[in-house]
């Protein structure tokens, strides 16, 4: 009964660093410059996910049974092509090259950000009814022993 609180746990926190990310990439939408104050386009970042066979306390599973829950593995970055405008009087417009007189933009789709938030707020809450539903299948099974 406790992995299922473990499994449903560790997809709270993943679901939690996911919509860390999508606010930051919505958050990020117009900036032109990197965290190093370098003009250069936001780029767009999504979580990879993938198993994990830890439980709370850090320790392996040794029963074989397999995965116990889901972690961040990693924070990519889109490498997608920046959008450009055509603006010669913005003080950020690129001075030379074959793109002069255009000011690039983060490629960061909100539609797709706004779907992906709805679909991790869903899962959390479906998260949250998984773990409600254990407690009380505990519960239950406590009134009955005792």
């Amino acid at each position: 009964m406790f992995a299922a609180l473990d499994i449903s746990t560790s997809a709270l926190s993943a679901q939690r660093m996911r919509l860390n990310v999508i606010a930051s990439n919505m958050a990020n939408l117009s900036s032109q410059r990197n965290e190093n104050g370098e003009i250069a386009p936001y780029q767009a970042k999504f979580p990879i996910f993938s198993t994990d066979s830890t439980v709370a306390g850090g320790d392996k599973r040794g029963d074989g049974a397999g995965p116990v829950g889901v972690k961040v593995a990693s924070i990519e970055t889109e490498t997608k092509e920046p959008l450009y405008r055509y603006q010669p009087n913005h003080p950020l417009a690129i001075k030379d090259g074959p793109k002069q007189g255009y000011v690039a933009y983060p490629n960061v789709d909100m539609t797709r950000e706004m779907v992906d938030a709805m679909e991790a707020t869903r899962a959390y809450e479906a998260n949250v009814g998984v773990m409600e539903m254990t407690k009380s299948m505990a519960r239950q099974t406590l009134r009955i022993l005792g």
